[in-house]
């Protein structure tokens, strides 16, 4: 019996990689991989800290800030910062461990951490949410830094946020450097950084479309269902928009919403979204004022309520897609499912997809791909302003997008190309490889052999 305390999320993405290996030959093939298993499933620094701040009715107030810092054999610690009441140390270490291999697939020299605090913005001010910010970074400065760890934003921690932690940092340290990314064009930002995960989600999925149509088809009439309305849902929905497909849903924490129009949501239907969610208000409000455009379901997730579509991508939160939402999802006529956020669907229905692609031939069989692969959009972006910091450099939003497509090729094609190596498929009979397993082997390899090197095991 183990002394330590269970810790669900962390321990669902370590049976994810796990399992992927043992049901592989690679164990069969490097049976000393199997130490290095067991050393890179504990992080290397696990940094917790109180952050004390003051409300608006000067009273004062605290919340638990976290670090994960997990690893960094590739490169300095690299991940996003959470502010969301449900943060804590389980969630941050998975979101640490999905984040080191999601780094390696990118290609780039980046490492994997994860942080945040259990501070929920809904219902601050502006000022409070600013005081905190500042509070959190006097903290968090002493332990991160350009060539160390460099944290960026996630649920909870926009733009805005950015800046303030930005700004504390700088006053802290005297440093002007790329402590952190998703900044501000104006203090070292780059283009493309909020569009990222979203775009690149579209972008994977596109190879996927390609890959089992032989190049016959694309994103063109595809029906496609979205979950979540933040960041990553708002920019797939307008790449898939883009590329012609029709998005028939996005959702939040209270419902969801369903167009009555054959066309779907519209560009412009996606813009007062975006500006509601500014406001951080809930989607229930949208319909209220456009009753004839959308139908909304309060309380439930789209996946249920999708009459007809070929790509489901959830993009809000980790296991929000169950395993009888899958199969609702096969019964709709499914072909592609893509995680937009980390560790979207459960085990449950990550077990209906991968045993509905073994069972059919391509084409017909359900295809689906992970968040540490599907949504590494957002972090290879972060590396590239990295990058742009480095050389004092901005880089033109076609350039960084032409560099985001090629990632997104390179994380395809490597669980593409490692699932053929190393696990056993009836691709002669036209099953699907598995790029579930192809991705989670690639980024661990990856990561291993570079600690191998470093002398972290052997």
């Amino acid at each position: 019996m183990s002394n330590l305390p269970s810790e669900p999320e962390f321990e669902q993405a370590y049976e994810d990689l796990a399992s992927a290996l043992e049901k592989s030959s690679f164990f069969k093939k490097h049976p000393e991989y199997r130490t290095a298993l067991k050393i890179a499933a504990i992080p290397e620094r696990v940094i917790q800290f109180r952050v004390v701040w003051e409300s608006d009715k000067h009273e004062v107030q605290v919340n638990r800030g976290y670090r994960v810092q997990f690893n960094s054999s590739l490169g300095p610690y690299k991940g996003g910062t959470r502010f969301h009441p449900t943060v804590n140390l389980s969630v941050l270490k998975f979101l640490a461990f999905e984040q080191t291999f999601k780094n390696a697939l990118t290609g780039l020299n980046l490492g994997g951490a994860k942080g945040g605090a259990d501070f929920d913005p809904k219902g601050k001010s502006d000022g409070e949410i600013r005081r905190f910010c500042v509070a959190f970074m006097r903290e968090l400065s002493k332990y991160i830094g350009a060539d160390k760890d460099i944290p960026a934003g996630d649920i909870g921690v926009t733009a805005r946020e950015i800046g303030w932690l930005f700004g504390t940092y700088k006053a802290e340290t005297s440093l002007w450097e790329g402590c952190i990314t998703g900044k501000g064009r104006a203090f070292g930002g780059t283009l493309m950084k909020p569009e990222a995960t979203g775009y690149g989600l579209i972008y994977y999925v596109d190879h996927m479309i390609q890959y089992v149509s032989q190049g016959r088809e694309t994103f063109k009439n595809k029906k496609v269902a979205i979950s979540g309305s933040g960041n990553v849902a708002q920019y797939a929905a307008l790449k898939a928009i883009e590329l012609g497909a029709i998005v028939v849903s996005l959702s939040d924490s209270m419902g969801t919403i369903i167009p009555t129009g054959e066309e779907g949501i519209t560009s412009d239907d996606r813009i007062n979204i975006v500006n509601l969610k500014k406001q951080r208000k809930q989607l229930s409000e949208l319909t209220r004022s456009h009753k004839d455009i959308f139908k909304y379901i309060e309380g439930e997730r789209p996946w249920k309520h999708v009459k007809k579509v070929d790509v489901a991508l959830p993009c809000a939160t980790q296991n929000e897609l169950s395993e009888d939402e899958a199969e609702s999802l096969i019964s709709a006529g499914c072909k592609f499912v893509a995680e937009g956020s980390n560790m979207g669907c459960s085990q449950g229905a990550i077990s209906v997809f991968e045993k509905h692609r073994q069972s059919r031939k391509k084409g017909e069989a359900l295809w689906f791909a992970p968040g540490k692969a599907a949504n590494a959009g957002g972090s290879a972006v972060s590396g590239l302003e990295m990058a742009q910091n480095s050389q004092r450099a901005a880089w033109s939003a076609e350039h960084v997008d032409e560099r985001l497509r090629e990632i997104m090729k390179t994380c395809f094609q490597t669980g593409l190309d490692t699932a053929r190596e190393y696990v056993e498929s009836g691709e002669a009979d036209g099953e699907l490889p598995s790029l579930l397993a192809g991705s989670n082997i690639a980024g661990f390899c990856k990561v291993a052999a570079a600690m191998q090197v470093e002398g972290d095991w052997w």
